[in-house]
């Protein structure tokens, strides 16, 4: 399938739609499990530790060099990224999991909406939003174009976190495709 690649005004015209996304309860609407640095399974389901992440996934023996050990950063245990973002860069949903995400949701994932801290129920795990920023990066622009990443990377789509979100998990469980994804108050 030959994908056109978006400018950045196509991307901009399609942001009403992203804004749309649920506030309070989503949906997972796909689940991705990286084994190796490009490999990819899509999963229909999944299950977060708090020690490894998402089970199979290779987040903790990558390691990070962000952090100043080399070892895994627990605040970027789990990605997340917004579904109807990923729809509208990837144009066909085989292309999904070019981005490197582990889930991908139907949900408002701005600033306002889940401030770092913030908890989420996704399926029976509970996650927490990481104030470590998600930024595109040169796969990215190689996959989805240049403009796609100064998309998600410019002010408004930092500002609703276009590229997606960091978590943790802090209660490990079992996530499934279509499961609900809502914020967790923490008296819960």
């Amino acid at each position: 399938m030959d994908t056109k690649v978006l400018t950045f005004a196509e991307l901009d015209k399609g942001l009403d739609n992203v804004r749309q996304s649920p506030k309070d309860e989503g949906t997972v609407k796909m689940i991705v499990r990286r084994p190796e640095d490009d490999g990819r399974e899509i999963l229909e389901i999944a299950e977060l530790d708090p020690k490894y992440g998402l089970i199979g996934d290779n987040w903790k023996s990558r390691g990070s060099k962000h952090t100043p050990d080399g070892l895994a950063n627990l605040n970027a245990q789990i990605t997340i990224m917004n579904s109807r973002l990923i729809e509208l860069l990837a144009q066909g949903k085989e292309r999904w999991p070019l981005a490197g995400d582990q889930l991908y949701i139907d949900m408002d994932l701005s600033d306002e909406n889940l401030p770092p801290g913030t908890r989420l129920k996704i399926g029976t795990a509970v996650v927490t939003v990481s104030s470590e920023p998600h930024t595109g990066c040169k796969k990215f622009a190689m996959r989805y174009g240049t403009d796609a990443m100064k998309f998600v990377n410019s002010k408004v789509g930092k500002r609703l976190h276009l590229r997606g979100i960091n978590a943790r998990v802090i209660e490990a469980g079992i996530v499934r495709v279509r499961d609900l994804v809502r914020k967790v108050k923490f008296d819960e």
